[in-house]
Parts: C-alpha cells; structure tokens; sequence
C-alpha cells in the first residue's frame, strides 16, 4: 500500500478509523487523519509517528458538509500528498424509532454516511483511475442486509453503501482500483455513545473488538475482494437476509434491537 502513496482515514478520531490508521502504518504507509475533532487525530498522529516512523497529517473538518471533500483534495493537492488507499470509514447512526429521532439529526446523519461518502469516494477514485491505480474501502454494516426498525435510516444508508461498492468494484475493476466493502456487526466503539444508546444484551453478546474488524477488512481489500462481512455470526446473518422473506427480517431485528 505504501507503494501506492498515502493511505487516507476518514473519521480517524476514534473506534475503527484509529485502528484503520494503526493497522496500515504497521505495514509502512504515511497516514492522512481526517474527522472533526482535531485534538484525538493529534494525539494519534504523534503516537504514529513515534510508534511506527511513518509521516501523519491531521486535517479537521466536517465531511458532510457540501465541498468538503473537494477542499479536502486541494488542501492534500496543495501538500504534494497523493492518497493510494482510502479508507472512507465517516459515519455515525441512530437508534431510535423513526418519529422519535428529530428529522434534522436524521438528515445530519445521511448527508454524512451517504453524501460524504459518496463525494470522497468520487473525488479521489477519479484520481486513482487517472495514476492508473489505488484501493478504496467503504464501510457499511451488517444492518445493510436488511430493513432494521429502530434503526432504520442508519440501515438504509449502509445498504446504500454496500450497493454502491459492489458496482463500484466492477466499474472501477479496468482501472485497476479495487473497492472493497466491509461490513461489520456490533462493534466496541464509540457508536452507541454518539448513537443515544446503550447496546442490549443481544448485541452485548454479539460485540466484536475494533482491531480484528479491521485487519479483516484490510485483508479483504488486499486480496482484491469486492465485500466481507466481518464475523462468523455476522456472516451467518448476512446469509439468513436470502433465507427469509423481508418482512420477517424485519420483525427478527426489530426484536433484536428492542428487547
């Protein structure tokens, strides 16, 4: 990967885009942090440089607000900085029934999971495709499988994500820029925190620890895959969405997420 240029981590200030960042200076690669928060990304450059011997750069700002991901690209352009991999990891959810969620959060919320992700992976897969080369991971869920009342709007913008980089991985394929989607199940992070909501015993039970989520994604994207669900009982639930007709999904994962 560090062949390829920088790796750029998106929502790089906790969770699985610290572990994306650790996980790919381990193998050598120059790190480009980007969140809101400035001062976690600072600590965790520094640790990187120290740690590993590898160049970190911090750069704070929204990802969903319109043209960020633009401003991104010159800020980086402007650096002489050319990202290889991009690790597009931004996003937050909300569990909450539907009516219950203000419709302005809602919206907050997909205009970062799905607009920012979509404008960054467009801006720097025609990059790639131009160099003739790169790797682009987008970070779904296993929520993607199916409809997930009390977390609806979350879900439905992971199954967008999914979707969308599985065509990419075909699109894209000729131009030797590999787009892998990983898809996790409950992870230790700080999700349920800025989610509102503490995770039930169900979920408790189903938690995987950040790291491994990542390296299995970062094999994934290695091996040239276009998915993979992190997981063995997130695997067996993304298979069960082709067993059982939607409406029965969804009432399964509302039980699951209500009781």
């Amino acid at each position: 990967m560090a062949s390829q240029g920088w790796a750029l981590v998106t929502g790089a200030s906790s969770g699985l885009g610290r572990d994306f960042a650790h996980a790919l200076a381990e193998k050598g690669s120059d790190v480009v942090l980007a969140a809101r928060r400035e001062e976690p990304m600072e600590r965790l450059a520094e640790e990187l440089r120290s740690r590993y011997g590898v160049k970190a750069r911090v750069i704070a700002l929204d990802l969903s607000a319109e043209g960020a991901a633009a401003s991104l690209k010159a800020r980086l352009d402007a650096d002489g900085i050319v990202v290889g991999t991009l690790i597009n990891n931004a996003g937050h959810g909300i569990t909450a029934e539907f009516l219950d969620a203000p419709v302005e959060r809602i919206n907050a919320m997909l205009r970062l999971n799905v607009l920012g992700l979509t404008d960054l992976t467009h801006v720097f897969a025609g990059d790639m495709a131009k160099r003739g080369g790169g790797s682009i991971m987008l970070v779904a869920s296993v929520a993607a499988f199916q409809p997930c009342p009390h977390f609806a709007a979350y879900a439905a913008s992971k199954a967008y994500v999914l979707s969308l980089g599985e065509a990419l991985h075909t699109e894209l394929k000729a131009k030797s820029v590999v787009v892998t989607v990983l898809s996790p199940g409950v992870t230790e992070t700080s999700f349920f925190d800025a989610a509102g909501e503490a995770p039930n015993a169900a979920m408790k039970r189903m938690m995987m620890k950040s790291r491994p989520v990542v390296d299995i994604g970062l094999a994934a994207m290695a091996a040239g895959k276009s998915a993979v669900v992190a997981g063995r009982i997130n695997r067996v639930m993304a298979f069960l969405s082709r067993l059982f007709s939607r409406q029965q999904l969804s009432r399964i994962t509302y039980r699951m997420a209500t009781t």
